[in-house]
């Protein structure tokens, strides 16, 4: 071989070498603690949900050697938790389970920040969200909570999580609307998560409580609560199969609240990939099908590309509803 040839040779070994440097450089992995940043408190639908994630992510080992801890950040309809994942812009380290609210409170103006200030890295699944009572309540269904507060919208309390306008909200409110009620003159205590208002319903502190079926479920498998209408356009199964819709009683009423997961600003391909990866995998988890069968989920995954498209047709959407319900404000400084 001539030495020209032989030159030849190195530096196309050399070119194809190179030429893999971009592929290996993409590859990312958590390297340290991954933290799950819950905007609500330890009980709520986002909380399970989001230790539900991470016993999944440890136990198939989908986030390699690296430890997974769940921080709860509750308060200000989710600002102080979504500021703190601002705060840590390119590190694919920080994540959050995410809500219908992240969208909702920026609308209503209750939150400075929403998914166009984050990374969008999937909608994992879709609930519906019920109207529970204590079980020895005297209201027997929605109907008579319609009736009740058309005479007098103050006659009832109803405890939401974790601010006016998100899901839980609408899932009362838009068959309030439907039937001609004044919002303005409803009472609805504010509380900083699913399991807040459920403590205050049992302690008779409210009349009832709009939520997901995820948070409901053990409540109603328990016996202290019952649900007497669900936001959804037909009957559900398992342990709410005797529970009517709204539309069984009258009033137009369908609203769901998808859970997602958000990232830190700023993520690079590579980190958005790995999350891609992982989340994809999580889903197709034996232990994940069972949780959406027995909590009545629709499973809904989708990867960050459809997630941001997901969420700017919802945005809009959601805007254009709570002007209807005049909830709409300028964003929070």
């Amino acid at each position: 071989m001539s030495a020209s040839h032989k030159v030849a040779v190195v530096l196309t070994g050399v070119s194809l070498f190179s030429a893999s440097l971009p592929a290996m450089a993409q590859a990312w992995q958590p390297d340290k603690n991954v933290e799950i940043v819950i905007n609500t408190a330890p009980g709520s639908g986002q909380d399970s949900t989001g230790r539900l994630v991470q016993s999944i992510l440890q136990e198939r080992k989908l986030a390699g050697t690296a430890s997974i801890t769940i921080n709860n950040k509750p308060g200000g309809g989710g600002a102080i938790a979504y500021t703190y994942l601002q705060s840590h812009p390119g590190n694919g380290h920080f994540v959050s389970i995410a809500s219908k609210s992240l969208l909702t409170n920026h609308i209503s103006g209750r939150a400075p920040l929403t998914y166009s200030n984050l990374t969008p890295l999937a909608i994992l699944f879709d609930e519906y969200i019920t109207v529970a009572v204590k079980a020895d309540s005297p209201i027997k269904n929605g109907r008579e909570i319609i009736d009740r507060l058309k005479k007098d919208p103050g006659a009832l309390s109803f405890g939401v999580a974790t601010s006016l306008g998100n899901p839980n909200h609408q899932g009362i409110a838009m068959a309030l609307k439907d039937a001609g009620i004044d919002l303005r003159k409803t009472k609805t205590p504010v509380f900083q998560s699913g399991g807040n208002a459920i403590t205050a319903l049992l302690g008779g502190h409210v009349d009832a409580v709009p939520g997901s079926v995820g948070l409901m479920r053990k409540y109603v498998e328990a016996g202290t609560v019952r649900i007497v209408a669900i936001a959804s356009p037909q009957r559900l199964t398992g342990v709410f199969a005797t529970a009517p819709t709204w539309k069984e009683q009258g009033a137009n009423a369908i609203v769901s609240n998808w859970r997602g997961f958000v990232g830190a600003p700023n993520l690079t391909p590579a980190q958005i990939a790995y999350w891609d990866n992982a989340l994809k995998q999580l889903t197709q988890t034996e232990a994940w099908k069972k949780e959406l069968a027995d909590n009545n989920w629709d499973n809904e995954y989708r990867n960050a590309a459809e997630t941001k498209k997901y969420m700017d047709a919802d945005y809009a959407e959601l805007k254009a509803f709570l002007t209807e319900l005049e909830l709409v404000k300028a964003p929070a400084k």
